[in-house]
């Protein structure tokens, strides 16, 4: 009788065990697999940053369990085969799979469509773009194409380009995140970041301190990553995104017994109100945190005369111009060029509309009446147009005189972990292809990856993320020649931006004891 008691208990404890991890035994092992590519070396004007910034970003998602194959300062066209590997990659992992692509150097736009910058790009008018430059749109709608549970793709590139003189927009192009895909740029579209000197840019920095936040869902991360950019930078660079991602999805989670965080309802009560309502500080929070334009129209409309509604007016009138741009060239007819130009004479894609009016055979100057398409918005009041008249659009630009905006509210966003305020350089790379090997900030103890993470192959971080220093003898180690990995432009002795080169896997932290 007491052995079937005792068996009884053991049924019901079993039982209970198996109802207590239902949620991470019900869910399927999660894949995740990332390709990191930070472009630095660029003939014209090299970024400082763009190397470090990758290795950072690589070296946080290896932190998360991403399979990561990373590489720096790639030539045209090991970069088009190493995003044909990864897109295979992708293919053959599966529909639990989350895909990442950061992308860390120049882009630019051209005609409603993004390029990224390779190193050794021979670009010098508009029409070298299309040929010297990947197209980011081609890579990011075949990756959409795949049954992946979700796919994000960061352009970490929105900078001041050196190759083409005012002949092309600055910045990125606005598109659409196609289902189950996150685009985000590092500065909003038709604007420039501004030129760092480093060790690591503000976005890279920042965007691996939200990864590394534990318990963030994915929008959440990219609100929080706009109000820290804008905050850190002082107004200067507004980061975007727009996804359509619905599978749920956490880069770390957090234990049952950490730290309590501000009080969810204390921010949700804020959200739930009209921005008219609240004081300056939450309102110009609630616009930046929404990003949209009838955000920073209600701001506007609430406070005008305020000193940050210039910063305001700035943010709305570059996406004002950015929806009518991708309005007027998705329709792609003389009569959206027309109509485009007669709201933006000088506007930021004036040579892009009388480049397309020219291939149209249509004539540049519109005909005594035509019919002007419908825009999704007015036209810009007259206010807005000292910003959009102009090559290039920098929110840090001092002719604005814009003052800083102020520190977010805690409980929109809590201040960054004092261990990743500021960050000791890496030392440099050991090896062609390979990226810097960031020195590693230990993963908060209660912070770790979702159990359900399927463990990625050769992944020393992963194993150890609470611990500082994390010995990786075996990932770190460029192609041997002779080896398969290696090619004739790889490993040790080959040339920089070799055409036959091919990038190892991402570097990881430098080398310690335990």
């Amino acid at each position: 009788m007491r052995l079937v008691r005792s068996l009884s208990i053991l049924s019901i404890c079993l039982v209970a065990g198996v109802g207590y991890l239902s949620p991470a035994a019900a869910q399927q092992p999660e894949k995740r697999i990332a390709l990191v590519v930070g472009n630095g070396a660029y003939a014209k004007s090299p970024l400082a940053t763009a190397a470090n910034d990758a290795g950072l970003i690589a070296q946080t998602l290896q932190a998360a369990g991403f399979d990561v194959i990373g590489a720096r300062d790639l030539d045209g066209d090991t970069l088009r085969k190493s995003f044909r590997d990864f897109i295979q990659k992708a293919e053959s992992s599966g529909p639990d799979t989350v895909a990442m692509v950061y992308l860390a150097g120049y882009g630019l736009q051209l005609a409603g469509d993004n390029y990224f910058v390779p190193v050794d790009s021979a670009i010098n008018r508009d029409t070298d773009v299309p040929t010297e430059a990947l197209r980011t749109g081609d890579y990011i709608r075949q990756l959409a194409s795949l049954p992946l549970k979700a796919g994000i793709v960061v352009l970490d590139a929105a900078r001041q380009q050196p190759f083409v003189d005012g002949q092309i927009a600055s910045g990125l192009a606005l598109v659409e995140a196609d289902p189950h895909m996150l685009i985000a740029f590092n500065a909003a579209p038709g604007t420039v970041a501004p030129v760092e000197q480093g060790p690591y840019g503000i976005y890279a920095q920042s965007l691996a301190e939200m990864i590394r936040t534990g318990g963030l869902p994915l929008p959440e991360v990219f609100n929080r990553l706009r109000l820290r950019v804008n905050e850190a930078s002082k107004g200067a660079q507004m980061p975007w995104d727009s996804q359509k991602v619905d599978a749920s999805f956490t880069f770390f989670e957090r234990e049952p017994d950490a730290p309590a965080q501000p009080a969810a309802d204390q921010a949700a009560a804020v959200r739930n109100k009209p921005i008219r309502e609240l004081g300056v500080q939450d309102a110009y929070a609630m616009a930046v945190e929404r990003d949209t334009l009838q955000g920073y129209e209600e701001f506007l409309g609430a406070y005008a005369s305020d000193p940050l509604a210039k910063r305001v007016r700035a943010i709305a009138a570059a996406r004002r111009e950015a929806i009518t741009w991708r309005r007027t060239y998705r329709t792609d007819t003389p009569n959206a060029y027309w109509s485009y130009l007669q709201r933006y004479p000088r506007g930021p894609h004036a040579a892009d509309a009388r480049r397309r009016l020219t291939i149209l055979t249509a004539p540049l100057e519109p005909p005594p009446t035509f019919d002007v398409i419908d825009y999704d918005v007015p036209p810009p009041p007259p206010d807005e147009l000292i910003y959009i008249d102009r090559p290039v659009l920098a929110f840090g630009d001092p002719e604005f005189d814009f003052v800083a905006p102020p520190p977010a509210p805690v409980y929109y966003l809590p201040p960054p972990p004092d261990d990743f305020v500021v960050l000791e350089p890496p030392p440099p790379p050991i090896g062609l292809f390979i990226l810097p090997q960031p020195i590693f900030v230990p993963i908060p103890v209660y912070v770790r990856p979702p159990r359900y993470v399927a463990p990625p192959p050769n992944n020393i971080i992963y194993a150890n993320i609470h611990n500082r220093a994390v010995i990786n003898g075996v990932i770190n180690r460029p192609p041997q020649p002779g080896s398969p990995a290696a090619g004739p432009g790889a490993g040790m002795g080959g040339r920089p931006g070799g055409r036959s080169g091919s990038p190892d896997r991402v570097a990881a932290p430098g080398q310690g004891s335990a």
